[in-house]
């Protein structure tokens, strides 16, 4: 079995690394443009998926379908991790900038006081 295509990932990185074998030469070229917007498509169509799920659950009394979901989370996961590698971004790096923003905006955890009196704009 190719290396790239394991059964299992011990970081985002190699996730990323994998999800290279089975993306097309748009989704692999670092600055394509077409690439960039068939992942910006990408996540939010399977977004829209999950969150269509979601409702199901909650306002038409569907089973709550943790494995469609997982398959739906999964799909964001590619999108975001071919968008990245597009932009020259490892997907650890993508993690650790969006943790170290959190614990500056919340240093002492979520509360909804400092959400609401926020002084950043990211």
């Amino acid at each position: 079995m190719n290396d790239n295509l394991k059964n299992q990932v011990s970081s985002l990185n190699d996730y990323q690394s994998a999800t290279a074998t089975t993306a097309n030469e748009a989704l692999s070229t670092p600055h394509n443009k077409d690439g960039l917007i068939n992942c910006a498509l990408g996540l939010t169509g399977e977004a829209g998926e999950f969150a269509d799920a979601i409702k199901k659950h909650i306002f038409h009394g569907h089973p709550l379908d943790t494995d469609h979901l997982n398959k739906e989370l999964g799909d964001i996961l590619f999108y975001l991790a071919r968008a990245a590698a597009l932009l020259n971004l490892d997907l650890d790096r993508v993690a650790n900038t969006n943790l170290k923003k959190l614990r500056n905006r919340y240093p002492k955890g979520f509360s909804q006081s400092d959400s609401i009196n926020r002084t950043d704009s990211n």
